[in-house]
């Protein structure tokens, strides 16, 4: 099932290392089904881990203290050794590498050189999280290879301390965590307050959740991001000033939101009163799933998608022109937009007898507006992070 990945990422291993990887190891992206942007703001969110992976072929070296790290995809390369401090370089991809390694350097954690090279089915900038999948893939792999007895949940820590540490980007844990904890045919609830969570059968009746990757990524993505999450502070402050008795900000009432609205400014206002909304749908979704309700599952897709679009501000004219044309095709429950914003993909609820249909219909629609020619994801919800055996070494 995943040789199409693992065996060029082995041939690549073999071809600039002249020796065989002695571990094989796959890290998931990640859907989620709803509750964006509530990561940071002790929400509730639903996400899952996918079948699309980053694949890394790996060999330790006892006798040098020099790592060594190919991006197969990218055709780049990096060293650096494992006895010096690290810090943030020019190649993106390699922060997110470099801020899991700078936590775990640590006296008690003793590690000697690496070679590994890493390949991916995960689409780069389409909001299924394959930075997420990097950090955590190479913390699984420290962990593994020089036995620290890190959990699951420090694993996903780690994966967002670096995103925050390294890559900039102030990102929540609800990426790193579906990455690691993912189980194959559930969705996760999870509380992004105390990290508790539990899981749902994702049995969706006949239905099937597809993506549409409008092939674009705004360049503020970053910038938007943070901007965001200073629009929610500032909001969380102000209410915090007048309910101080409140403990998690999903406590707050619309009513509280409104109480405060003129101090708080239309901007933070907007952004607090989607983050409420947003909780409280997850919280719906979670219902609907476990009770087969999936056409509300859907109503409540398309209102996220109005929220974010409209309140929290983070769509794009290509994603609301492929959720609005998507939602008018028969067959479709629900669309939104998926992921951090301004760019990637949207996430469908469509009737698997239709689903070629919607495919056609909306993918022209796309290229004569837009002269851009849609990705289209079918994704099956799978495991978390995990090694594979070298049965597929060749």
């Amino acid at each position: 099932m995943h040789e199409q990945l693992i065996i060029p990422t082995i041939t690549k291993f073999k071809a600039e290392f002249k020796a065989e990887p002695e571990r094989i190891f796959l890290s998931p992206g990640r859907i989620n089904i709803i509750g964006e942007h509530v990561d940071y703001s002790d929400g509730f969110v639903l996400p899952a881990a996918i079948d699309k992976y980053i694949c890394f072929a790996v060999r330790k070296l006892s006798q040098t203290n020099v790592c060594t790290i190919i991006a197969k995809d990218l055709g780049e390369e990096y060293t650096f050794d494992v006895t010096m401090e690290v810090k943030p370089v020019q190649q993106m991809w390699m922060n997110y590498i470099l801020g899991v390694f700078s936590q775990l350097q640590k006296p008690e954690n003793v590690f000697c050189g690496m070679e590994i090279v890493f390949s991916s089915t995960i689409p780069m900038g389409s909001g299924l999280s394959s930075s997420a999948a990097l950090e955590c893939g190479f913390a699984y792999i420290l962990n593994e290879l020089f036995d620290l007895q890190l959990s699951k949940k420090e694993i996903a820590v780690i994966g967002q301390k670096s995103e925050h540490s390294f890559a900039g980007v102030q990102c929540g844990i609800m990426d790193q965590f579906a990455s690691v904890f993912g189980k194959e045919n559930k969705v996760i609830m999870l509380d992004c307050h105390s990290l508790e969570h539990q899981y749902f059968d994702a049995d969706l009746k006949g239905y099937s959740l597809l993506l549409f990757d409008s092939c674009v990524k705004h360049t503020h993505l970053t910038s938007g991001y943070n901007e965001r999450r200073k629009d929610v502070e500032h909001g969380k402050k102000i209410l915090w000033k007048k309910f101080p008795e409140i403990e998690k900000f999903r406590d707050f009432t619309i009513a509280m939101l409104d109480s405060v609205k003129k101090e708080m400014g239309s901007v933070s206002y907007k952004r607090c009163f989607y983050l409420l909304k947003e909780i409280h749908r997850v919280k719906m979704a979670a219902k609907a799933i476990s009770e087969g309700d999936i056409e509300y599952l859907g109503t409540l897709l398309t209102e996220t998608h109005a929220g974010l679009s409209t309140e929290f501000e983070v769509s794009c004219n290509e994603l609301d022109f492929l959720v609005e044309n998507t939602l008018q095709q028969e067959g479709v429950l629900g669309s939104r937009i998926m992921g951090g914003g301004f760019g990637g993909c949207s996430i469908n609820l469509i009737q698997e007898n239709k689903a070629e249909e919607v495919i056609e219909a909306i993918s022209e629609k796309y290229f004569e507006y837009f002269n851009i020619q849609m990705k289209i994801y079918h994704v099956k919800i799978s495991e978390g992070i995990k090694e594979y055996t070298n049965e597929y070494i060749i």
